[in-house]
């Protein structure tokens, strides 16, 4: 750990610079002493090094030679004036400014010389109005990501982490099915408890992605001994990817460092992107950067609602915006919180007594409204809560019933949205539909998903690709497609092909599953079966620069007319 990180935590940042020339902090790199901490103080004419340390000084001999007996009794007299109660001054930076408490907890290594470094650091450099756009949109969950990274003795780099995996836009979706802040794939999300369901995506909850992203984290530093390069590498492609690398590296008799690994291509990016953004944040200056000002305080309080409650309703009783609602509680998918709880919500700290008081003197009944339906002739329990938004199940517990039989003339108690639609504009729905609307390339086409149908019948008819129908209805290749889900299709075709012609010609596709074989390429099973490269990796969610592994299983989408 870098002697100037550690200085911010008991002194003012203005010492960094008049530190690394200091022989004590050229030999401190390279002490093996984790529990000993150096606290740098600068009088007129003269540079203090005082160690804080439970071991004697003899036990580290490069430290010890650096260090003369006139400058052990300058540190025990800068150990006795840190002692001393501080007046108020510089140190209140720290305590105010939640850049400074960032950079206190730096602890990771950010002088690498790398050319990919040196490229990140260049990006940034050229774009300063992006790091200024994030850090703004992250200043909701930075403070609470911060401490939470704290008082787990992580490095506070990681803090950063949501810049680089979501650009902090908690609604951050990827082609993968990654979702939220720290960017979970489904399946990694239920094993570390973040469940998912018509009402809401934990993925996306502030508290309990950050905690299991924290956890995650964690454990993976533990695997690979505390270097959380590798545990940041492994947090995007996976602990056996690394794993493998490493033994790669291993058995050939190389280093087996982050840096010396051949890892997947987005991977060898993706720790220099989080090393340089903190470089960054770490001396603004250097960069041209001007970072937005962060009070050192929470942006955000939990408040326990005790029931389900329209979001409309808690933006009201807090006294905000219901967009503010949403971004500090992005799970929720619809227009009202779980009514399977957790019952709380995350209100504007300045609003939280105002929501507790106003919630405190709401009526019960009222916090989500209720609609009278008289069951008709062709109804189902799924057509009528498609129609109010909600779910059969919700139904059911409301009217307490064993089934989803329902009789013609029966009469239901149906909870519903206070407002219209728009008023809820940053739930799913809404969102879905405003990227459905935006204007881009091609034909716009409405399509009604049928049964049987795959993104690769309907990309392949009108001529785009997979990932790009997923993309313009806000979805990724590998979700489920359900009859009667409505898409949107900037088609390349004039005039797209009837129903019935797609109906012959998707009678003519067959799914095969294919297992790799030695010497395949993504290539040369393209062209063994006529098919994309690009579509093979958008149906088994491959990345292209890796290579295929003998017996990996395939599945492939194959027109019987071309194949061999």
């Amino acid at each position: 750990m870098p002697v100037n990180r550690l200085s911010l935590v008991l002194l003012t940042t203005s010492l960094t610079a008049g530190c690394s020339s200091n022989p004590l902090f050229e030999n401190w790199h390279s002490s093996p002493l984790e529990s000993e901490r150096i606290v740098v103080a600068q009088g007129d004419d003269e540079l203090i090094a005082a160690i804080d340390s439970d071991k004697d000084l003899s036990a580290n001999a490069p430290l010890d030679d650096a260090i003369s007996a006139d400058l052990k009794a300058k540190a025990k007299a800068a150990r006795k004036k840190l002692d001393e109660p501080k007046s108020s001054g510089p140190d209140e930076l720290v305590q105010t400014d939640l850049w400074s408490r960032m950079r206190a907890g730096f602890k990771m290594d950010h002088s690498v010389d790398n050319r990919r470094m040196q490229a990140q650091l260049d990006w940034y450099a050229r774009n300063p109005r992006y790091i200024q756009r994030v850090t703004e949109r992250g200043a909701r969950y930075l403070h609470h990501i911060l401490s939470e990274a704290e008082a787990r003795g992580l490095p506070t780099e990681l803090a950063l982490l949501p810049v680089v995996e979501s650009a902090f836009d908690p609604f951050a979706y990827s082609h993968g099915r990654a979702a939220g802040l720290w960017q979970f794939i489904p399946s990694t999300g239920k094993y570390f408890g973040l469940t998912q369901s018509w009402w809401h995506d934990d993925r996306r909850d502030v508290l309990t992605s950050t905690d299991a992203a924290l956890t995650y984290l964690e454990r993976l530093a533990n695997r690979f001994d505390g270097d959380f390069t590798l545990a940041l590498a492994a947090y995007n492609s996976g602990g056996g990817t690394v794993s493998s690398a490493m033994r790669r590296n291993r058995k050939a008799g190389k280093p087996t460092d982050y840096w010396s690994l051949s890892l997947p291509k987005e991977t060898r990016h993706y720790v220099p992107k989080l090393l340089a953004l903190a470089k960054v944040i770490d001396n603004p200056d250097a960069f041209g950067i001007q970072l937005p000002e962060l009070k050192n305080e929470p942006y955000f309080e939990v408040v326990e609602t005790g029931s389900q409650l329209d979001l409309a309703q808690a933006a009201k009783l807090a006294g905000v915006d219901i967009d503010e609602i949403y971004l500090l509680n992005p799970s929720y998918n619809r227009w009202a919180t779980n009514p399977d709880g957790p019952h709380r919500l995350l209100v504007p700290a300045q609003n939280a007594d105002t929501f507790r008081a106003a919630l405190a003197n709401f009526p019960a009944d009222q916090r989500v409204s209720w609609k009278n339906y008289k069951v008709t002739k062709g109804d189902n329990l799924g057509s009528i809560a498609r129609r109010f938004s909600t779910t059969t199940s919700v139904i059911r517990q409301v009217n307490k019933l064993n089934s989803d039989m329902i009789r013609i003339g029966q009469q239901l108690l149906i909870p519903s949205s206070t407002k219209g639609s728009d008023a809820y504009a940053l739930s799913q729905s809404q969102r879905i539909e405003r990227k459905q609307e935006r204007k881009r390339s091609g034909n716009k086409v409405r399509y009604t998903v049928r049964r049987g149908d795959t993104f690769w019948d309907i990309a392949r008819e009108h001529r785009v690709s997979v990932r790009e129908v997923a993309a313009w209805n806000g979805m990724a290749p590998g979700d489920p497609l359900h009859p009667g889900r409505k898409l949107v299709i900037w088609s390349k075709v004039k005039q797209p092909k009837t129903v019935a012609s797609n109906a012959r010609s998707k009678a003519m596709v067959r799914k095969v599953g294919y297992r790799v074989r030695k010497g395949d390429s993504l290539s040369t099973i393209a062209s063994r079966f006529s098919v994309n490269v690009r579509d093979i990796a958008s149906w088994n969610d491959l990345n292209t620069n890796r290579y295929l592994q003998p017996g990996q299983s395939l599945v492939l989408y194959v027109d019987i007319r071309n194949s061999p």
